[in-house]
């Protein structure tokens, strides 16, 4: 090694630091492109914050799960554990209401001032989470969906009525009681050609007065009396008791424009919804069936 290197390492640990001449403190000694670096120590306080962290950190390491695969930490906490328990706490909690609402008819419920405000605000509840995808927020209906707020019904509105589609649903394929009907593919069936499908659309659209053909609305005025009649009503009143809809006011499952009434005389329609009694306890179907009466389109029960 060249004597004036050996030199210069050994005097550099005694060397007087380099003090920058603006603030008057002392530097690190790295330089960069003539910029030296200040020798700044962080405060006392903050490095105290640091390791209080550290510290805290390695605490919670060890008495919460808070690496994989540590188990749940010498506390035995975990999240989904508390929601479990709070979860346990409610249904203990809300148990006696519960039993209440199984023992109790929809009558019963609606004469019991406690029985109905809890039966309405839990089945509110229970609608958001199972039935407003279908049937909306507020029960108003969607394309292929009726709506509950109304007074129109498909299978009947009364208490008894509406209990019974919650419970066994529509075309449920995993229920024996299910209510059940099919509407002919008249068209594709080869039941009726174009032209009276045509005929038989603009008579349904004469029903509200909204018929573009007077001719074609008198044709098909037969072949709707010869096949519809028997489900749908000579005059289109419906039929609750095959879940026919009523063709004579405005009120449209799927739309009331004549492109689409002709397209379900030719090809059929046949929405399905789910049996909920194997999926719901008992008192929650009870609080749906009398929330959608709040909803303002149940009828009475004797109906």
């Amino acid at each position: 090694m060249p004597d004036a290197m050996h030199d210069a390492l050994h005097a550099a640990p005694h060397a007087t630091p380099h003090r920058d001449e603006h603030t008057g403190t002392t530097t690190t000694g790295h330089e960069w492109d003539g910029i030296r670096e200040l020798n700044t120590p962080l405060p006392r306080w903050w490095l105290y914050t640091f390791y209080a962290c550290i510290a805290f950190a390695a605490l919670w390491v060890v008495l919460y799960p808070a690496l994989p695969f540590t188990g749940t930490g010498l506390l035995g906490y975990t999240a989904r554990g508390a929601a479990d328990a709070d979860r346990a706490a409610q249904a203990t909690a809300a148990e006696p209401m519960l039993a209440r609402l199984r023992a109790a008819s929809p009558d019963e419920i609606l004469a019991d001032a406690d029985l109905r405000g809890y039966a309405v605000a839990g089945g509110r509840v229970a609608f958001a989470n199972t039935c407003a995808g279908c049937h909306g927020a507020g029960g108003q209906g969607n394309p292929g969906f009726p709506n509950l707020a109304d007074d129109e019904w498909l299978w009947g509105g009364s208490l008894a009525a509406v209990e019974r589609t919650i419970r066994h649903g529509i075309r449920a394929p995993d229920d024996e009681e299910t209510r059940t009907s099919m509407m002919p593919r008249f068209v594709a069936d080869g039941l009726l050609t174009s032209a009276q499908a045509n005929d038989v659309a603009e008579h349904v659209l004469s029903l509200t007065d909204r018929a573009t053909d007077k001719a074609a609305a008198g044709r098909g005025a037969a072949v709707f009396a010869e096949n519809c009649a028997s489900c749908h009503g000579e005059r289109g009143e419906g039929n609750r008791e095959m879940g026919a809809p009523r063709l004579s006011d405005q009120v449209w499952l799927y739309g009331g424009d004549k492109a689409t009434i002709l397209r379900i005389v030719s090809y059929g329609r046949g929405g399905a919804m789910p049996a909920w009694e194997r999926r719901l306890d008992p008192a929650t179907i009870r609080m749906l069936t009398v929330y959608v009466q709040s909803l303002g389109g149940t009828e009475p029960a004797a109906q």
